[in-house]
C-alpha cells in the first residue's frame, strides 16, 4: 500500500512540469489571442469608413441634384426673361490673321458667284443725283429713296435749281422719306456748296466731298466707289452687321470698321466688297433671322445656326429677287433682271 503511493507521487512528479508546460502553452496562447482582439477591433473601426465615404459620396448626389434642379430653374427664368442682343463676336480660337484673310476673301468670292449683278440700289444717272439720294437714304430704305427722287429731280435737275428750291415745297417732296424737314435743309446746303465751291459739280476726292453738308465718309465712298469709280467701303448699318457676324472684326466704330476690314482685301475690291456684303445681308442674312438653311457661304460662317437651318422653311425667309419679290430700284441694271430680280413699283402703285 506505501508502496503504490510511493509510485504515484513519483508519478505525479514527473507528471508535473509536462502540465505546466501545457499551461504555459495555453496562457501564451490566451495572451495572443487577446493581442490580436484589437487587431480586429481596428478592423471594426475601419469598416464605418466605407459607411462614410457612401455618406458622403450620397451628400455629394444630393448637393448635385439640387444644383442642377436650381440651374433649371435657373434656365427656366432666363427663357422667360427678355432676349439679351448678343455680344460681339469674337475671332474664331486660335484663327491667325492669315487665315482670317483667307476667310474673309473667300467669302467674298462666294458671294461674287451668287449676286454677280451686285450693285449700288439707289437708283441715279449722275453724281449730282446719287449723292443726294445717298444723303436722303438715311433713316429709310433705298426704295423708299427710289421712289421719291424720280419727282425731285424732275423738278430740280442741277445743284443750282435745288439750291433756289423753295423748301416748303422740296419737304412736300420728302415727306415719305421721313425726317423730311432736315433732309431737305440737307439737300439744299449741299446743293448750295455744290454751287457756290465747286462751280455746280459733284468732287471727286474723299477731303473735299466730306466737307459738303451732310456727307459723311460712307456717303463719300458710295459716291467715290459708283460714280467715280474710285474703290471705297460703304459701312452701312447691313455691312457692320455681317463684318461682325462672320467674326471679320469686332469693332463697333464705322471708321475702324472701315479700316480693320479693309486690311483684309486689296483695294481694287473694295467697291464690289461692299455690294456683295450688303446684297447678302438684305436678301439671306437678315438682322433678326438669317436664313442659314439657305446660306451659300454657311461652311464658312462662324454664326451659322443663329437663324433657320431648315433649308426649307430657310428658303421662304428670303427676299427681293431670291424670295421672287420687287427689288429696291425701279430702274435696275439689266443683269439684274437678267438674274430674274423685279423692278421695284412706283410711288403710290398698288
Amino acid at each position: 500500500m506505501k508502496a503504490a503511493r510511493k509510485t504515484a507521487r513519483k508519478a505525479a512528479r514527473k507528471a508535473a512540469p509536462k502540465a505546466v508546460a501545457e499551461e504555459g502553452v495555453k496562457k501564451t496562447a490566451r495572451q495572443t489571442a487577446k493581442k490580436a482582439t484589437p487587431a480586429k477591433a481596428v478592423a471594426r473601426k475601419v469598416t464605418p469608413t466605407k459607411a462614410v465615404a457612401k455618406k458622403a459620396a450620397s451628400k455629394k448626389a444630393v448637393s448635385a441634384k439640387a444644383a442642377s434642379e436650381k440651374a433649371g430653374s435657373a434656365g427656366a427664368t432666363a427663357k422667360k426673361a427678355a432676349p439679351v442682343p448678343h455680344a460681339a463676336p469674337e475671332p474664331p480660337r486660335n484663327e491667325s490673321h492669315t487665315a482670317l484673310v483667307r476667310r474673309a476673301r473667300r467669302i467674298n468670292r462666294e458671294l461674287a458667284e451668287v449676286y454677280p449683278y451686285a450693285h449700288p440700289e439707289l437708283d441715279f444717272q449722275n453724281p449730282f443725283q446719287l449723292i443726294v439720294a445717298t444723303v436722303l437714304s438715311a433713316q429709310t430704305t433705298d426704295l423708299r429713296v427710289n421712289q421719291t427722287t424720280p419727282a425731285l429731280f424732275a423738278k430740280y435737275p442741277t445743284p443750282d435749281d435745288l439750291a433756289e428750291a423753295n423748301p416748303e415745297e422740296v419737304e412736300e417732296i420728302l415727306r415719305p422719306t421721313g425726317f423730311f424737314r432736315a433732309k431737305t435743309k440737307s439737300v439744299i446746303g449741299l446743293s448750295k456748296a455744290l454751287r457756290d465751291d465747286f462751280g455746280g459739280e459733284v468732287p471727286g476726292r474723299l477731303e473735299e466731298l466730306v466737307k459738303l453738308p451732310g456727307v459723311g465718309r460712307k456717303t463719300a465712298f458710295v459716291v467715290l466707289g459708283n460714280a467715280f469709280g474710285r474703290p471705297g467701303i460703304t459701312v452701312d448699318t447691313h455691312f457692320q452687321r455681317l463684318v461682325r457676324r462672320w467674326r471679320w472684326t469686332a469693332e463697333t466704330d464705322p471708321d475702324k470698321i472701315e479700316a480693320a476690314v479693309g486690311g483684309l482685301f486689296p483695294k481694287s475690291e473694295w467697291t464690289m466688297l461692299s455690294h456683295h456684303v450688303i446684297f447678302h445681308g438684305r436678301r439671306i442674312c437678315h438682322a433678326r433671322k438669317p436664313a442659314c438653311g439657305a446660306c451659300p457661304i454657311a461652311p464658312l460662317c462662324p454664326a451659322y445656326g443663329e437663324g433657320e437651318t431648315d433649308p426649307e422653311k430657310a428658303k421662304k425667309l428670303l427676299k427681293y429677287e431670291k424670295g421672287g419679290f420687287p427689288g429696291q430700284r425701279l430702274n435696275p441694271p439689266q443683269a439684274y433682271l437678267d438674274a430674274g430680280g423685279i423692278p421695284a413699283p412706283p410711288l403710290g402703285a398698288g
